[in-house]
């Protein structure tokens, strides 16, 4: 801290305060109050009442995380720290009046810093960033040591007599919005008149001390002095009665809760306290809430808190625990707690703000599956009752009854949990998992429409999708001797029908296929012939090929993984598993392969609104079949010569043939990727080939006038006179 003479403090306090009162008056309400919460924030003392239009999270109850340090001058680092919005509107609320303040009287405070050093200062611009936090950088260089001084100065005024009476806030104010506004705006003011006190006297040139940066010193200066002032009298009793005026029932809210020591906490307090589990093995009642034992030591779990206007209508019944207590609050607004104050701004203090009696209940799940990640979850209950005696509803997981000190039941294990290990792996979230038996791994290959001669890295694959943003498919595959594993990374090729088909030609082949949004598909095909396909939310009314796979697997029940049931079946019909090894193998290998997209079905023409060739469309009907066939090639000759391929050799046996060859075949598949050219060219001569004549001649045109681009008006209209000149007089 600066050390600033008696004397200069004393000189100063009358025109300073005197500049106070304009300050205060232009000063808006909604960013004043924001400043004015900054220490109630810094304490972590508040509630969750409406968010900021600045977007700060003050509004919102959050208490205050320790920033990292920013290596910024205090001024400037307090400055960064508020919501740009909240700057500026500030900026553009006082910028007019900071020319205004009568200086006058102010003592020359220069001798207060060091000589300025001679020559000219270098500033290197921040491009878009605010005339605020420019002109602070600005004002730090042009005159070193000027910043600490006015921060010097505003807390040697703040404890003058007439100006700590301007920055108190009367007992007639008492809403907490109007009390935090008020003493936002008052201690602002203070930091304005003093920062313009100061930049104007102490030999800064006027080219650097304009109001942006005048402003933008005092508004980090305002920070530093609000962290510090205590809350007015009777804020937290305005805070609480708001909190209480707005708070709504029901409520609820979903969260991923982290975890230490085996706990997460519903309490009103800001640690975990150690606790005894033994009573009912998944809650425990303390002063002012519950801790709440997990299965995982140390990570997150799934939360849902529900805030009830009344009792649940019934008790769950798919859970492994469910348990219910009842707890005193001493003031109201418990908050869902793990091991770091904060780290869940969205529940603080989330409960009713009221004190009183409450009960909670408590479900959860997967207790014992601390293996899989992300697979815990708990769902709490909270309503207001009398106290009443601990209820336990459902007691099922091995952690509860060891807890409690009991012996462990027998239980039989569900056969979808030889695959738990699909959690922990890189097919957790999205994936398609294809077994195919009587196949060799190259038919496999070329039954998915990947070339066996291509094989890529799988991590570079990966990663220029990645780059492109792309979800071109492609396939890894491991021969298991009689049986063939075919994986997809975020793909589905498999549990499409005619990759089925194919891959089942010499015997079976299932696939399950599962992707973000929970969405799911289960296949089974054998000896070319596609038995069942379904996304199985439901019982699964198979046919009786695929019947024992699939008995005993409700997918119907949401606790059961429907992913790892659905490779249990795939495993049942094929008779080969599926095991974390074979994955590992896979991936160990890196070796992949790109899947050429199946080219669109030909079908009969349909009559559809904007064909290009128009009303002459329907003409085609009346011409005769090698005439239409001369037509369509002819039109997907023109594509090629239109789009640069007219030489290609593939092409051009492809229009001899009047058939596409099969090397033309893979190209036209893989020009169908996000990354291939010459699209509409292969899609010309692909749709030649629709056996409906009429649907060849009016696919190939559909097609080929993209091909033609620029020339596409041409091309149509020379197709539209050969179709009039062959229609038959």
């Amino acid at each position: 801290m600066v050390e600033v003479p008696d004397a200069v403090v004393t000189e100063l306090v009358r025109p300073v305060a005197a500049a106070l009162p304009l300050i205060i008056a232009r000063t808006p309400a909604a960013p004043a109050a924001e400043l004015g919460r900054l220490r109630a924030v810094a304490d972590g003392d508040t509630w969750p009442v409406h968010e900021s239009a600045f977007g700060s999270r003050a509004l919102a109850g959050a208490p205050a995380r320790v920033r990292p340090a920013s290596g910024l001058p205090p001024v400037r680092d307090a400055l960064d720290s508020l919501p740009p919005l909240l700057v500026e509107r500030l900026l553009g609320a006082l910028e007019l009046t900071v020319p205004e303040l009568d200086l006058s009287s102010v003592p020359d405070l220069g001798g207060l810093l060091a000589k300025p050093s001679t020559g000219h200062f270098l500033y290197a611009s921040m491009s878009g960033q605010s005339e605020a936090v420019t002109g602070v950088a600005v004002l730090e260089q042009s005159r070193p040591g000027v910043l600490p001084l006015v921060v010097a100065l505003a807390h040697r005024l703040a404890a003058q007599p007439a100006i700590a009476a301007r920055l108190t806030v009367g007992p007639g104010i008492v809403d907490e919005r109007d009390i935090a506004a008020a003493h936002g705006a008052a201690h602002l003011a203070l930091a304005v008149a003093t920062t313009a006190t100061v930049v104007h006297q102490v030999g800064i040139a006027p080219l650097v001390t304009k109001p942006p940066a005048v402003l933008g010193a005092a508004i980090g200066t305002a920070v530093l002095l609000l962290r510090e002032a205590p809350m007015p009298a009777g804020y937290d009793a305005a805070l609480l009665a708001r909190a209480r005026a707005e708070y709504l029932m029901p409520r609820q809210t979903h969260t991923s809760t982290p975890v230490a020591g085996h706990r997460f906490a519903l309490l009103e307090g800001t640690s975990v306290p150690e606790v005894d589990f033994a009573g009912n093995g998944l809650v425990t009642v303390v002063p002012g809430g519950a801790v709440i034992r997990t299965g995982v030591e140390a990570g997150h779990v799934q939360v849902t808190l529900s805030i009830l206007d009344g009792p649940p209508p019934a008790v769950a019944t798919d859970w492994d625990e469910v348990v219910e207590v009842s707890w005193r609050a001493a003031v109201g607004g418990a908050s869902l707690i793990g091991p770091h104050p904060g780290d869940l701004p969205k529940l603080h203090r989330v409960t009713p703000p009221w004190p009183g009696d409450y009960r909670l209940r408590v479900h959860a799940r997967g207790r014992d599956d601390t293996d899989l990640r992300g697979r815990e979850s708990y769902q709490l209950l909270v309503w207001r009752a009398p106290a009443a005696p601990d209820t336990v509803y459902a007691r099922a997981d091995r952690l509860g009854y060891r807890l409690r000190g009991e012996a462990e039941p027998g239980r039989t294990e569900r056969p979808e949990t030889a695959y738990r290990w699909l959690s922990n792996s890189n097919l957790d979230v999205a994936a398609t998992v294809t077994v195919v038996t009587g196949s060799s791994v190259g038919d496999v290959l070329r039954a998915f429409g990947a070339d066996p001669a291509r094989p890529e890295s799988m991590r570079d694959i990966n990663d220029e999708l990645m780059r492109r943003q792309s979800i071109d498919p492609w396939v890894a595959v491991l021969d298991v001797g009689d049986a063939v594993i075919a994986v997809e990374y975020n793909g589905w090729e498999g549990s499409r029908a005619p990759v089925l088909t194919r891959s089942s030609a010499g015997g079976r082949a299932a696939s399950m296929f599962w992707n973000v949004n929970a969405v799911t598909r289960l296949s089974f095909a054998e000896h070319g012939d596609l038995l069942l396909s379904v996304e199985p939310f439901d019982a699964v009314d198979a046919p009786r090929p695929v019947a024992p796979a699939v008995a005993d697997l409700d997918f119907a029940d949401h606790r059961r993984d429907k992913r790892q049931m659905g490779l249990v079946a795939v495993q049942r019909f094929t008779g080969h598993t599926v095991s974390a090894d074979d994955v590992a193998r896979i991936e160990a290998a890196d070796v992949g392969f790109r899947i050429v997209p199946n080219l669109p079905a030909l079908r009969p023409r349909r009559p559809r609104p904007g064909d290009p060739l128009g009303t002459v469309v329907d003409a085609l009907a009346e011409i005769p079949e090698p005439q239409l066939r001369d037509l369509a090639w002819w039109v997907a000759a023109q594509a090629a010569q239109h789009g640069g391929l007219g030489e290609d050799p593939d092409v051009v046996a492809s229009l001899t043939a009047r058939a596409l060859t099969e090397q033309a075949r893979q190209r036209a598949g893989r020009s169908q990727g996000a990354r291939s050219a010459h699209r509409w060219v292969w899609l010309a001569l692909h749709g030649a080939t629709n056996p409906d004549p009429v649907a060849a001649v009016a696919d190939a045109v559909d097609a080929a006038r993209y091909a033609a681009g620029p020339h596409a008006a041409n091309l149509v209209a020379d197709a539209r006179a050969r179709i009039v000149g062959f229609v038959p007089r």
